[in-house]
């Protein structure tokens, strides 16, 4: 891989500063501006993550432009929520574009959560994906305590819709468990390869 000089290259370097370390960064503030930026993206927001490439861009060398552009791409494609745009940005940028199953969350977190200029029926839309998803969980939930309860006779309709939400929460909670702790693995693994 071929090593950046000027501005750019001391980004390595300043990614472990905590944002406010980074605000005042004055050696290497196009980096600092670009690694804001970039972690702005990562909270998905557009706006913010524009404006400190556009600071960046304004304080790099000329050489260094059209690589901060398609870092600049990549980063309000994830921000923006569009999947496509980020697959072609990171090839662009020569690395590993997200996985097929990273893209899918991307999509459906645009339909959930829309960006921050979006429209009202882009939001109404996003609220009812929420609400069918709930119901769809507690209609689920319904049918396994109907199922359960059927050899004893059967349950009542709000007693059913009570014992499928205990059912829902339970399968969730243990859902969340088994996979904090596959994260957790997965993370001790990723570090422990360094």
């Amino acid at each position: 891989m071929q090593v950046r000089q000027g501005g750019l290259a001391a980004m390595q370097q300043l990614e472990h500063r905590t944002d406010e370390q980074l605000q005042s960064e004055s050696r290497h503030r196009a980096a600092a501006r670009a690694l804001l930026g970039a972690r702005a993206a990562e909270r998905y927001d557009a706006p913010t993550a524009r404006r400190y490439f556009n600071e960046a861009l304004a304080g790099c060398q000329p050489q260094e432009r059209p690589h901060l552009r398609q870092m600049m791409k990549a980063s309000l494609a994830q921000a923006e929520r569009r999947p496509d745009d980020l697959r072609d940005a990171m090839t662009k940028l020569g690395q590993a574009p997200p996985s097929n199953r990273q893209l899918m969350f991307l999509r459906f977190m645009g339909l959930v959560a829309p960006p921050p200029g979006a429209s009202l029926a882009t939001r109404a839309r996003g609220i009812g994906v929420i609400v069918g998803l709930v119901l769809l969980l507690l209609l689920v939930g319904y049918a396994l305590a109907e199922l359960v309860f059927l050899p004893f006779g059967g349950i009542g309709l709000l007693g059913g819709i009570l014992v499928g939400l205990v059912i829902v929460v339970a399968v969730i909670a243990v859902l969340s468990v088994f996979g904090r702790r596959r994260q957790t693995k997965a993370i001790a693994a990723r570090g422990g390869g360094k």
